[in-house]
């Protein structure tokens, strides 16, 4: 099953969790594991707090605190530092699914992280 996301800022963090949630339920997973991939080199996956949505801002104010849009990097492309942050956040994320519910945390959240947009994108999901 594939998601679609659409971005609107160079940088952002996009709560997905509902989304795949709901994907389970209409795949009929009551027990068993979501596979969460992105597919782009340029943006990624992780879990994180999503009940204060300042916390989706502090982690893109240090991600591009740490890793600047530009700072003399040689990949032609000029996106360098969307490819760094990906590399560092990772391309997917695996979560159990029981009761036919994602097994978060009280707090935690999917997010979907844009590092290059704004842009459409998909996420993959798979189910075991």
């Amino acid at each position: 099953m594939t998601l679609a996301v659409k971005t609107h800022s160079r940088t952002e963090l996009v709560d997905i969790t509902g989304e795949v949630q709901a994907a389970v339920r209409e795949a009929g997973i009551r027990e068993g594991l979501c596979m969460i991939y992105v597919p782009h080199t340029t943006a990624a996956v992780t879990i994180n707090e999503n009940a204060d949505p300042t916390v989706k801002d502090d982690i893109l104010k240090i991600l591009n605190k740490v890793i600047p849009w530009d700072d003399g990097y040689r990949h032609l492309e000029g996106n360098s530092a969307a490819h760094i942050k990906s590399t560092l956040v990772g391309a997917s994320e695996l979560v159990a699914v029981s009761g036919g519910k994602l097994q978060l945390g009280t707090w935690q959240g999917i997010f979907f992280c844009e590092f290059d947009g704004p842009r459409r994108r998909k996420v993959h999901l798979r189910f075991v």
